[in-house]
């Protein structure tokens, strides 16, 4: 059985509440950063999978879930990533495996270039590439807005199904869970920098050996953009895996086949 716990810490004047698995003694440990709208919790099950052979500790990014939301937090690229750096500071996580998904892998990505010595690999899952001049998130603002909205007033499986109808009863009912715990600031804000931050310029900053995932069935990272930020990159991959955009709820298997190898290379 896997050892869990979740826990709360200061990271750098911000309370951020974090969900451990695994064992300290384990190899390198992963530091697993979600996305805009997924608190710790709906990353478990992938954490569950990694904790065989690692310590994995995933965050409640601030404004979501149990972490700190005050209004006015401030929710830039720069924020998080020196939230990353807190986190890991005093949890004690000397370079540690850093996967992030969407709204995580940018924060990743920032915080590799920011400190390129910090993490010892990374792994980027289908980042949001819009920015200034870059083509738009394809998601918009609204959709996410309305799903919270929709949780909040206790929307039933059923009615929940239109945001999400390849998934299970058991993956939208934790969906509905968590979402009311996303504050409408923080989605608000991070949408917003989503189109004015830029993190190309991140890319060739980033040193330590990097494998970036992307969706084969979304168009949040085509073909064509991995290939290029692979080359960007002066240490790192592409491989796409056959999945919509929450890569791992679609197919854990396929995100698994495509990480663990990456995770055991020297």
């Amino acid at each position: 059985m896997i050892h869990r716990r979740g826990a709360h810490c200061m990271a750098r004047g911000v309370r951020l509440h974090y969900l451990e698995f695994g064992y300290a003694n384990a190899h390198a440990p992963i530091l697993l950063l979600p996305g805009i709208t997924s608190p710790a919790e709906t990353w478990a099950f992938v954490a569950e999978r990694l904790a065989a052979t690692h310590r994995v500790l995933v965050p409640d990014i601030r404004g979501r879930g149990l972490s700190e939301s005050r209004p006015g937090l401030g929710y830039t690229l720069d924020d998080y990533a020196q939230d990353t750096e807190g986190l890991i500071e005093a949890l004690g996580m000397p370079r540690p495996i850093v996967i992030g998904h969407s709204m995580g892998a940018r924060i990743a990505a920032r915080l590799a270039a920011r400190v390129p010595g910090l993490p010892a690999k990374l792994v980027l899952v289908d980042p949001p590439l819009s920015g200034p001049g870059r083509t738009p998130y394809p998601t918009p603002l609204s959709s996410y807005l309305t799903a919270i909205d929709a949780a909040s007033r206790g929307a039933s499986i059923e009615e929940f199904r239109k945001f999400t109808p390849s998934w299970t009863d058991e993956q939208i009912a934790l969906r509905l869970e968590w979402l009311p715990t996303c504050t409408v600031e923080a989605v608000t804000e991070t949408h917003r920098f989503f189109q004015e931050e830029d993190v190309f310029p991140d890319f060739p900053r980033i040193v330590c050996p990097t494998l970036l995932i992307y969706a084969a069935n979304a168009k949040v990272v085509s073909q064509e953009q991995a290939l290029a930020i692979a080359q960007l990159l002066p240490n790192g991959k592409a491989l796409p895996v056959e999945a919509g955009h929450m890569i791992p709820w679609d197919n854990l298997n396929g995100f698994l086949e495509a990480t663990l190898p990456f995770l055991r290379s020297a």
